[in-house]
């Protein structure tokens, strides 16, 4: 697989909605995947969570990283969560 960078926005954006960086390498190497906007794709992979998010408990956590697959590399652009 190529290497796999985030950009700012997406390292920030994976912050603040409660996914890691190994999280979100993870969704794009394992994740399934399905087209976005702008000839991107969305990757989806869920992982146990078992704990509160925001005051609210969920068993599962999505992470969904936006990506561009680039000639050398794969670029995440940002990155959603999901808890359910």
């Amino acid at each position: 697989m190529k290497p796999v960078r985030l950009t700012k926005h997406a390292k920030e954006q994976a912050s603040e909605r409660g996914a890691t960086e190994a999280e979100v390498r993870e969704a794009v190497a394992e994740g399934s995947r399905e087209p976005a906007k702008r000839s991107r794709e969305l990757c989806r992979y869920n992982f146990t969570f078992g704990k509160t998010w925001q005051g609210q408990p969920y068993a599962i956590k999505q992470v969904a990283p936006v990506i561009k697959e680039e000639a050398n590399e794969i670029v995440v652009i940002t990155v959603y969560t999901f808890y359910f």
